[in-house]
């Protein structure tokens, strides 16, 4: 094999990749969601909830949070509000204490030891059939916990996703992406649901069956872990687009890359210490998705690198390959302009788009460095935009 044949397969290799990560695996599971989809048996019971709100200096959004909670279209006497405070240090737990006589219940660690471990000590705390868990900066819709509630009456139901919807209301480059991303999501979500099992959920709101709930590690992604432990389980985590929540996006690539590249090294944990669960003899369809949807996900950087190195050398040859060597590199041109147009406060309008690809994916590779070095993330700060 000449050098010519050994590049120009290597370039179609790479295009096949990741024409199979974006399009190829979403078709899949789409098809199989139509031809074989797993239905769920929804009756509007009523059982007990807890809702466990974890926080971490939160004194700006928990008052607005609790009102909205307390606003649920939920029985009062079915509902059970826990915060689990991870050692805040403003004045998140006195706001908290002042909604006492309306039924709202702290949980606070004697230590700063993560979200994940706030989770964990709430659960602990709770009483209710169903856990449900959000974020301080999560608003739900009024019919959203009885909606979360309602597939629990099918017996194969272990978790449920919400649907999260993001606002921008800044109209940021990172906000316009993140939306564009989320819309992506959503759609594979929906797919996922109906063809197999959720491998992730949205940590702003999903709910869990409290007899099926397993305390996770500190460390943990528990949005991402919590899917994988119900299925070993022989649960399903299934999507609930009525029970709907919203959030802000974040405004700032900074900030948006911090958050992405802390999930994405502890996925890389989780996924490292459930490697089994990839096994397709094991875990069936669900293998295929874990790896598709977040092993090869996150592999598109080195794929990205494989076409723009390929397409390069053969553009030294070839007119049609030279066209596709100066896309590649217009493409990264104007993520990188994008970047710059918003450290000027500039709006970047469609560029917001390869800003955001660029983005995720070079936290991807942050997140695996990361991961390889042993970093690991229990506590957390909360990334928020002033004003």
């Amino acid at each position: 094999m000449n050098f010519f044949v050994l590049v120009l397969v290597s370039f179609l290799l790479c295009v096949a990749l990741i024409v199979y990560v974006y399009a190829g695996y979403p078709l899949l599971v789409f098809l199989i969601s139509r031809l074989r989809p797993k239905r769920i048996a929804k009756s509007y019971a009523e059982p007990s909830v807890t809702l466990v709100i974890t926080a971490y200096n939160e004194e700006r959004d928990i008052q607005d949070k609790l009102d909205n909670t307390l606003l649920l279209d939920y029985p009062k006497e079915q509902l059970e509000i826990i915060v689990a405070s991870d050692c805040s240090d403003d004045a998140t737990d006195a706001i908290v204490r002042r909604y006492s006589d309306k039924g709202v219940k702290l949980v606070r660690q004697t230590y700063r030891g993560g979200k994940t471990a706030a989770q964990n000590l709430a659960v602990e705390n709770a009483s209710g059939e169903i856990i449900v868990f959000s974020d301080a900066t999560s608003i739900y819709g009024p019919n959203a916990v009885r909606e979360l509630a309602a597939n629990f009456s099918d017996d194969s139901v272990g978790c449920v996703a919400g649907k999260l919807i993001y606002l921008d209301p800044a109209v940021s480059g990172v906000g316009s992406g993140a939306k564009s991303y989320w819309g992506y999501e959503t759609f594979l979500k929906e797919s996922e649901s109906q063809a197999c099992s959720l491998i992730g959920v949205s940590g702003c709101i999903y709910a869990v069956r409290r007899s099926a709930y397993t305390p996770m590690y500190p460390e943990a992604c528990s949005d991402f872990l919590i899917a994988t432990l119900i299925y070993k389980q022989g649960l399903r985590t299934v999507y609930e687009p009525e029970a709907v929540c919203t959030e802000e996006t974040n405004r700032r690539t900074d900030k948006e890359m911090k958050m992405r590249v802390r999930v994405i090294s502890q996925t890389f944990t989780d996924l490292w210490r459930n490697r089994q669960m990839m096994n397709p003899f094991r875990s069936g369809f669900y293998a295929v998705q874990l790896f598709s949807h977040k092993v090869m996900r996150y592999s598109v950087p080195l794929f990205m690198l494989g076409l723009l190195a390929s397409s390069g050398l053969l553009a030294m040859s070839s007119t049609p390959f030279l066209v596709i060597f100066a896309a590649q590199v217009l493409f990264y041109l104007c993520a990188a302009a994008a970047y710059l147009l918003e450290r000027m406060n500039i709006k970047t309008g469609p560029l917001s788009i390869p800003l955001y690809f660029v983005l995720t994916n070079i936290a991807s590779v942050a997140g695996f460095f990361q991961f390889l070095r042993g970093e690991r993330y229990a506590a957390w700060e909360p990334i928020r935009d002033s004003g």
